[in-house]
């Protein structure tokens, strides 16, 4: 049985429509990045799994189980993480810590302590003295002392310097190797690179790619520059896009993306015309982010202009 089975799922605040037909799941001892830029309709999703916020349509399941009508008992199996963190003002970060820790049942003494040394966070201050990082690393050490099956992780970065953010890394590796599933809802792609299993990209509300960080990458097309000896047009050469000649010493270089299911018909060409240097850079999740999002991104480009 999955942590996270939701088919369909629809959402809308008035006559606003913020989830349409999103399908995501999540198997078990499995990280799934949970991709999409602000206004995507993450953070609806993710309240919805919560049993904050009750689904229009659609099926939602969290261990199999409806996370509206089941919240309390489904609460005690999962951790979660806010990309914005409020805490109580009066409490301090270690009071704070033992409180949202008791709501699933305690932790691990010694593992707090360990996490409050890697995260390097003072328990003993008051939390209204918190800076937005510090905020989020209670709740982060509060999460991951835990023993839980699932933890959901909204942008739990957020506010984060890179030192912490590797130890953040480090920290989801392990619950990997212990076989505990995660959701992480970023748009820091080179964070979802280095943990995740499976992505799924979300768009106006709609799942529009998903799959291993492999499957998906054959989406995409890698960026190759070639120097050859001998004139050559690859224009028309299927699979081929974007090409730009310049005459360089020594040759002709050659830069273009090509679909990776061509690309050893078109090394095969660029061979008999002699190759003198070679560079293919394999495609990034960048790429296929900006393959979703690329037109939005020249329409806000514009519009600031």
């Amino acid at each position: 049985m999955n942590p996270i089975d939701i088919q369909g799922l629809d959402k809308s605040f008035g006559s606003f429509r913020a989830l349409t037909g999103l399908d995501l799941t999540l198997a078990t001892g499995e990280v799934r990045g949970f991709l999409g830029p602000n206004g995507a309709g993450k953070s609806t999703t993710i309240r919805v799994l919560l049993g904050l916020l009750r689904a229009d349509g659609g099926t939602t399941r969290l261990f199999g189980r409806d996370p509206w009508r089941d919240a309390v008992s489904l609460h005690r199996r999962l951790a979660y993480v806010p990309g914005d963190v409020s805490l109580w003002p009066n409490l301090t970060g270690g009071e704070a810590i033992d409180y949202l820790s008791r709501l699933r049942g305690g932790v691990d003494p010694a593992r707090r302590g360990e996490l409050l040394e890697r995260f390097e966070l003072d328990p003993t201050k008051k939390a209204r003295t918190y800076s937005k990082g510090n905020r989020q690393k209670v709740a982060l050490v509060a999460a991951l002392a835990s023993d839980a099956e699932l933890y959901i992780l909204d942008e739990p970065t957020s506010g984060l310097d890179p030192l912490m953010e590797a130890v953040f890394t480090e920290e989801v590796r392990r619950l990997k190797e212990r076989g505990a599933s995660v959701l992480l809802s970023s748009h820091i792609l080179s964070e979802v690179e280095k943990v995740c299993d499976t992505v799924t990209i979300i768009r106006q509300g709609t799942s529009v790619e998903q799959g291993t960080l492999a499957e998906l990458r054959h989406l995409t097309r890698s960026r190759v520059v070639a120097v050859v000896r001998h004139p050559i047009d690859l224009g028309s050469t299927p699979g081929v896009h974007d090409v730009e000649v310049a005459r360089v010493e020594g040759g002709t270089r050659l830069t273009f993306t090509v679909e990776d299911d061509r690309m050893g018909d078109v090394l095969a060409t660029l061979t008999e015309h002699g190759i003198s240097s070679l560079s293919a850079t394999p495609p990034s999740l960048e790429d296929l982010f900006l393959r979703h999002y690329g037109d939005e991104l020249d329409a806000e480009r514009e519009f600031a202009s």
